[in-house]
C-alpha cells in the first residue's frame, strides 16, 4: 500500500513539474519613447556617466538586480521603424518604413531637401490587410500570440501607420484591449487639466483617446496609463489565461512637461528647467515600471513573467527640444534621435523572466529590435506558425540562458534614407551603418563618405579609421550594400536627374 501510495505521489509531483516546465509565460513588453541609454540612474555602459547621476529610476535598478542588462541593445533612429520592426520582426530598411509616419494618410513626413526629392518609402506604415498601398503587408506577432491563447492588451503609443490605414488600429493587429493607442507619434499633452489635449476647439489628432476619466484631475497621463493597464491584467490572471501587455508609453517624447509629483527636487539641484522637466518624465516612467512589477509580485504571477524594457530610438538631442547644447544630451555617444551614430540608435534594454534568467547578469551580445519578434514567440511554445513577410530578426533566447554567448558574425544595419528635419546633419538625413563584431561602418548618402569606428575602444566614435583600415571598411560597405539592394531598400532620389543614389559599394543601379 505504501509503495502503491509513493508512486502515487511522485506521479502527482511529475505532472506538476512538467506543467510549470510548459507553462506559458506571461509576456509585458514596457517600451519607452525617446528614451536615452543614459536617462537612467543604471549604467548600461561598462561605469557611470555624469547623465546617470542625474536621473533616478530605482526600479530599473530593481529589475536589473533581477534580470538581465543588455549593454548592445539597439533599435531605429526614429519611432515608427523600431515600433513595426518590434511587432513584424522586418528590418527598417526591408519593410521600406524608415521615416515616421503620419496622423494623415498617404503623407510623405520628409522634410524639403536641396539635393533630394522626398523619399519614396511605405508612407502609410505597417498593414495587416493586403493591398493597402504604401505600406508592408505583414503579421503581427500579437496576432499569433492571440491566435495561440493570449490575452493580448495594447496600452499607450501605437504610431505604426498613418490615420485611416487599417494598421492605425491596434485591434486589426492582434490586440483585444486597446487602451489610448492611434496614429499620433506623441501627445498633445501630459496634463489631466489639459484633458491630455482633448479640450473643445484645442484638440488636434495628437489628443490621447480613451482617457476621460482621468479629465480634470490630478493623474499625470504616464500614471494614467499605468493604472488603466493594471485593471486589465485582473481578468487573465484570475482566468488563469497567459497574457501579452504592450505598455507603450508616450513618456519621455515631447512636449516636455514636468510631471509635479518628480520635478521639485530636479529643480532644487540646479538643473536646467527643460532637463529637469525631462528627468521628471523619466521617473514617472520609472514608477510605473515599479507599480507594474509590485502588481505582478501580489498577483502571485512574477515568476512565470517575461518583462523587456526597451526604448524605441535614442534620446532626443535637438537644442530646440532640449536644455543645453545641441547633440550633448547623450555624450558621450554621439548625436541622437534620428541619427545612426550611437546617440540615436543605442538603448537601454533590460529582460527579467524568473523562470529563465538568473539575477544581476549582464550580456554584452548585440541585439536589436527586430529581434522581439522570434524571441518572444518562441519563449510562448508558438512553432507553428506562418506570417506574410520575411522575419529577419534573430532569437536571443540563448544569450538570455547564458549572458556569456557571443556572436560577432552577425551583422545589423541601419537605413535613413529620409529628411527628418533641418538639425546639423550629425548622422541625421541621409545616412546609413552597419555593425559586425566591434566595427562599425557609417555610410553618408549625400557624397558616399564612409566612416569607420571601433566601439569597443571608442564608443564615442571619435576616432575614424577608415582609411587606416581600408579592408574592413571595404568589407563592411560590400555587406551593407548587398543587403541593402537584396532587401530593395528605399534610397534618396536626386532632384537633377531624377536618379536614386547608388548602392553602397557600387557605382551603378
Amino acid at each position: 500500500m505504501k509503495s502503491i501510495l509513493a508512486l502515487f505521489v511522485f506521479s502527482v509531483l511529475t505532472i506538476i513539474s512538467v506543467k510549470a516546465q510548459t507553462q506559458r509565460p506571461n509576456i509585458i513588453v514596457f517600451l519607452v519613447d525617446d528614451m536615452g541609454w543614459q536617462d537612467t540612474s543604471l549604467p548600461f555602459w561598462n561605469k557611470a556617466t555624469a547623465l546617470n547621476k542625474i536621473y533616478h529610476t530605482p526600479n530599473m535598478e530593481r529589475m536589473a538586480k533581477e534580470g538581465m542588462k543588455f549593454t548592445n541593445a539597439y533599435a531605429a533612429p526614429v519611432c515608427t521603424p523600431s515600433r513595426v520592426a518590434m511587432l513584424t520582426g522586418v528590418n527598417p530598411a526591408h519593410a521600406g518604413i524608415t521615416n515616421w509616419t503620419n496622423t494623415e494618410k498617404d503623407k510623405n513626413t520628409d522634410a524639403v531637401d536641396g539635393q533630394f526629392l522626398p523619399t519614396k518609402w511605405n508612407i502609410n506604415g505597417l498593414s495587416p490587410v493586403a493591398g493597402v498601398p504604401n505600406t508592408l503587408h505583414a503579421t503581427p506577432f500579437p496576432q499569433l500570440l492571440k491566435d495561440a491563447g493570449y490575452f493580448t492588451i495594447h496600452v499607450g503609443k501605437a504610431h505604426w501607420a498613418a490615420a485611416g490605414t487599417p494598421g492605425a488600429n491596434p485591434y486589426n493587429m492582434g490586440f483585444m484591449v486597446n487602451i489610448a493607442g492611434h496614429a499620433a507619434g506623441n501627445p498633445q499633452s501630459y496634463l489631466p487639466k489639459e484633458n491630455y489635449g482633448n479640450i473643445t476647439g484645442k484638440a488636434t489628432p495628437r489628443a490621447v483617446p480613451d482617457m476621460e476619466e482621468y479629465f480634470g484631475s490630478e493623474t499625470f497621463l504616464t500614471e494614467a496609463l499605468t493604472l488603466e493597464a493594471l485593471k486589465t491584467l485582473d481578468a487573465p490572471i484570475k482566468n488563469k489565461q497567459p497574457f501579452f501587455l504592450n505598455m507603450a508609453h508616450y513618456a519621455v517624447h515631447v512636449p516636455i512637461q514636468g510631471d509635479k509629483r518628480f520635478l521639485q527636487k530636479y529643480l532644487d539641484a540646479g538643473i536646467d528647467s527643460t532637463e529637469a522637466m525631462y528627468a521628471s518624465l523619466v521617473e514617472g516612467m520609472d514608477k510605473s515600471l515599479g507599480d507594474i512589477m509590485d502588481f505582478l509580485k501580489k498577483k502571485g504571477v512574477e515568476k512565470n513573467t517575461l518583462i523587456i524594457f526597451m526604448s524605441d530610438n535614442g534620446g532626443l538631442s535637438l537644442a530646440s527640444e532640449r536644455g543645453g547644447a545641441e547633440h550633448t544630451q547623450n555624450l558621450p555617444l554621439k548625436a541622437g534621435k534620428g541619427s545612426v551614430y550611437e546617440g540615436g540608435i543605442r538603448e537601454p534594454m533590460i529582460v527579467k523572466y524568473p523562470a529563465l534568467i538568473k539575477p544581476a547578469t549582464v550580456t554584452n551580445q548585440y541585439v536589436i529590435i527586430e529581434d522581439f519578434f522570434p524571441t518572444l514567440l518562441e519563449l510562448a511554445g508558438v512553432k507553428k506558425y506562418k506570417t506574410v513577410q520575411q522575419i529577419d530578426g534573430k532569437s536571443f533566447t540563448q544569450v538570455l540562458k547564458n549572458p556569456a554567448f557571443v556572436d560577432n558574425n552577425r551583422s545589423l544595419i541601419w537605413h535613413y534614407p529620409n529628411k527628418w528635419n533641418n538639425a546639423k546633419e550629425v548622422g541625421i538625413n541621409y545616412f546609413s551603418a552597419i555593425r559586425k563584431g566591434d566595427w562599425k561602418l557609417v555610410y553618408n548618402l549625400r557624397n558616399g563618405k564612409k566612416e569607420l569606428y571601433n566601439l569597443k575602444d571608442d564608443i564615442g566614435e571619435t576616432k575614424d579609421l577608415a582609411t587606416k583600415n581600408l579592408q574592413k571598411t571595404n568589407e563592411l560597405e560590400q555587406i551593407l550594400g548587398n543587403q541593402l539592394k537584396t532587401w530593395n531598400a528605399p534610397m534618396p532620389v536626386y532632384k537633377t536627374n531624377q536618379q536614386p543614389v547608388a548602392w553602397p559599394a557600387s557605382t551603378q543601379q
